[in-house]
């Protein structure tokens, strides 16, 4: 018997359609559609920002917002309360107000580490209706200044060690570690009755401005609305609570490995805030400090990228702490292999590993598991999120294909970008005229409606007449005791075109040689997946969110460096 469809009003299109209720397959529009249950949206013409909506979910959800702690640093031990978050957020706001002729729509360009300081910067600005563009602190002058060409903001906020890679901007550059900035949080000479005259923010306005991986070309800037970030957030707000009632509470404790800048880190802090969890921040990683802060803090839940789970797996570090109040791993960002979910569930059985599917495109969130009995499903990352429709395209005749067929995953729904930020020629690449988003991914949806990442349109290596995914190698390659990590690229040869080539990381006291490696693959795939060839480094370079920067391996390779990457 075929469901109703929701009503679809993606990019100004409504329709209704009967759709399979167990897959969410629609033959008539080849579609589609999210089996999630229906998500309590704010009108979109509402003025509304996302702090103010964030902010509004944290008061219905909890009862003591003044006396939890919001944030705490496991470096320093310095925290933040909700009611600090909130006084500090408003007199931010009124200091930025007065001080600053900042407006509706101008940009700020934020270069900071991790600290208590970065989300009341976030949500203060994002209240007055600023655009926020956080990037990488680590990045190189180069990156950054290619990143505030595309943004071109009007005021800079950073850190006594960052501000010298920015330039002279129309409103300056506010240090955040200084004694100024912390007279701008606290305000001392405002009364309770000051009050930040509200600018008038529209859901349809730039809340963010994120950076792409750049793993297949160079950084884009995203434009990500206060409507994107509402429904993305709405979504998560209410479909955990109704999916899982056994998800720790009260107030359980997250802690972040992710960087605030990136739309992993970004999204799920807004989400945290609303859900009035309690945040551990670590300034810089380093897995036996993550250990040691989980066993200190008695971290309940974790959002991870999958090389900190084969991280756990295969480190002997894990025996040393008490990590009993973990029960649940968010995990994102690439693809995670079934035997190293088994494995880890094998080494931590009280742990669930809800997977994910997103892009900086779809403001992080497109798919995700919901619960215990979904992490089950192993290879999946979960149900198509709320409010989404998705088709999986044949990439050769662009036609949309049934459940059990690969294709490029398209998404489209209200939490997918306005575009890219100075580049119309890439937004209208990934952007078509109906409003979906080619995400440039290979996948499939199986007849229960759950998603499977195969790999990257792009990355696919072609051997002969074949497609090797590097991802399922990778992740055989991973599955070996001996092996730390590993990534698989494509290596030229004159008679097949390309060949599979591995990179490896010995795991300590390993000696494994090419050889094994090869012969090690060859036993559990087809003759055409085979690797080819083998070169050992120190480490597998990798994007703040977990993805292999392949360019990096391919340019090491056709240059016949030496092992050290």
């Amino acid at each position: 018997m075929a469901a109703k469809g929701p009503e679809t009003t993606t990019g100004g299109y409504t329709t209704t359609h009967s759709f399979d209720p167990n897959s969410g397959f629609c033959r008539e529009t080849r579609t589609f559609h999210s089996l999630r249950q229906f998500t309590p949206l704010p009108p979109p013409n509402e003025p509304l920002s996302i702090t103010q909506y964030a902010f509004s979910l944290l008061q219905s959800f909890t009862t003591k917002p003044t006396i939890d702690t919001f944030l705490v640093n496991s470096n320093t031990g310095v925290s933040l309360t909700y009611a600090q978050l909130l006084s500090q957020t408003h007199f931010l706001s009124l200091s930025l107000q007065t001080q600053f002729s900042l407006s509706t729509n101008d940009v700020a360009f934020i270069l900071c580490p991790p600290s208590v300081h970065v989300p009341v910067l976030y949500f203060s600005l994002l209240s007055l209706g600023v655009t926020i563009s956080p990037a990488n602190p680590l990045a190189s002058n180069s990156e950054i200044t290619h990143q505030i060409q595309l943004c071109k903001p009007k005021i800079a906020f950073a850190t006594s060690q960052t501000a010298h890679k920015l330039p002279s901007l129309p409103f300056g550059t506010i240090l955040i570690d200084s004694p100024e900035f912390i007279l701008l949080l606290t305000l001392s000479n405002a009364t309770t009755h000051d009050r930040v005259n509200r600018l008038e923010v529209k859901q349809s306005d730039t809340a963010a401005i994120l950076y792409s991986s750049g793993t297949t070309g160079r950084v884009k800037g995203v434009s990500l609305t206060h409507r994107n970030l509402i429904v993305l957030i709405a979504g998560f707000y209410y479909n955990s609570r109704a999916a899982d009632p056994n998800e720790p509470e009260p107030h359980p404790v997250s802690l972040f490995t992710l960087p605030m800048f990136h739309v992993f880190g970004f999204f799920m802090l807004i989400r945290a805030a609303a859900k009035g969890e309690m945040v551990v921040l670590m300034e810089r990683f380093d897995f036996e400090g993550m250990l040691r802060a989980v066993e200190k803090y008695k971290v309940s839940y974790m959002p991870v990228s999958p090389p900190l789970i084969v991280a756990f797996v295969k480190s002997e570090l894990t025996k040393k702490y008490d990590l009993s109040s973990l029960l649940l791993l968010g995990c994102g960002g690439a693809p995670l292999g079934k035997d190293i979910a088994d494995r880890f569930k094998e080494k931590f059985p009280q742990v669930d590993i809800i997977q994910g599917y997103g892009l900086t495109e779809t403001g992080g969130g497109a798919a995700r598991m919901i619960g215990p009995e979904e992490s089950k499903k192993h290879g999946s990352v979960g149900l198509l999120a709320e409010n989404m429709e998705a088709k999986i395209v044949d990439p050769e005749t662009g036609e949309a294909l049934p459940p059990g067929q690969r294709g490029e995953l398209w998404l489209r729904g209200p939490t997918v970008m306005k575009g890219y930020v100075g580049d119309e020629k890439a937004t209208a690449e990934t952007l078509d005229s109906e409003g979906w988003l080619k995400t440039g991914d290979l996948c499939y949806f199986d007849s229960q409606g759950f998603l499977y990442v195969v790999d990257r349109l792009k990355e696919l290596i072609k051997y002969k007449a074949y497609q090797v995914p590097p991802a399922e190698l990778e992740q055989l390659l991973q599955s070996n005791p001996e092996i730390a990590d590993a990534a698989v690229v494509p290596y030229p040869d004159e008679e097949a075109g390309q060949i599979p080539m591995a990179y490896v990381v010995r795991k300590p006291g390993s000696s494994i040689t090419e050889a094994q490696v090869m012969d090690f693959i060859a036993k559990k795939v087809a003759p055409y997946k085979k690797i080819r060839r083998v070169g050992f480094i120190n480490s597998i370079p990798k994007s703040p969110g977990g993805k292999i920067l392949r360019r990096e391996l391919v340019s090491h390779a056709l240059s016949g460096a030496s092992s050290k990457l």
